[in-house]
């Protein structure tokens, strides 16, 4: 699907040593996640800890502060899960979809012992599941986008992506593994999507 402007976003966040986190955002021009148009990162000097059944206390400040200043945010996929039981309550996913107000997709690498309504998605070759679950759209349709992202692997290649940029934020100049086409678009227009104050605020 062509998107008219439309940024499909996907977020990861990773956590220091220094007791700060890194989140990174992967940004496409369509559905299928295969067009990357910009990256980023951003770095907080602090989150709060982990605890159990509250990851969104951690995880949602980094991405607040990725995504501050992008336009046209249409879709998220983040890296979790949106509800954590049958019976909604409410996970990383959720609490994005009510702070960003655009559909949000879960997609979880493991298990939790009660999203038990989250659906087993296999891709490529791999016989380990992702756990997909959603908000603000049909979970069927959450479900077919995951299987058809872009990418060959049992990770999407934007989750992929935006896990590495997360772990490591790589320099400027190593930002995408995408075509050569693709990163000479990037390198030229690498934050088109955010305003001029948010670009001033990249972490690399």
């Amino acid at each position: 699907m062509e998107t008219g402007g439309h940024a499909f976003v996907a977020v990861d966040v990773h956590c220091l040593g220094s007791g700060g986190a890194r989140a990174a955002a992967v940004v496409t021009a369509d559905d299928r996640f295969s067009e990357v148009v910009a990256e980023r990162t951003e770095v907080l000097a602090e989150v709060l800890p982990y605890r159990p059944g509250d990851f969104y206390l951690r995880e949602l400040p980094p991405i607040r502060a990725v995504l501050s200043g992008l336009s046209g945010l249409s879709l998220l996929v983040v890296d979790g899960y949106v509800d954590l039981d049958s019976g909604g309550r409410p996970g990383l996913g959720a609490h994005a979809h009510a702070e960003f107000d655009v559909p949000v997709i879960g997609v979880a690498k493991s298990a939790f012992p009660t999203a038990t309504h989250a659906v087993p998605v296999l891709r490529g070759t791999s016989v380990r599941p992702l756990f997909v679950t959603a908000a603000g759209m049909p979970r069927d349709e959450a479900v077919d986008l995951v299987r058809h992202m872009a990418g060959q692997h049992r990770l999407p290649d934007a989750i992929r992506r935006a896990d590495t940029l997360a772990r490591t934020s790589p320099p400027a100049a190593e930002l995408t593994n995408t075509s050569t086409a693709d990163q000479a678009r990037i390198a030229a227009e690498p934050c088109a999507l955010w305003d001029r104050a948010a670009v001033h605020k990249h972490t690399a």
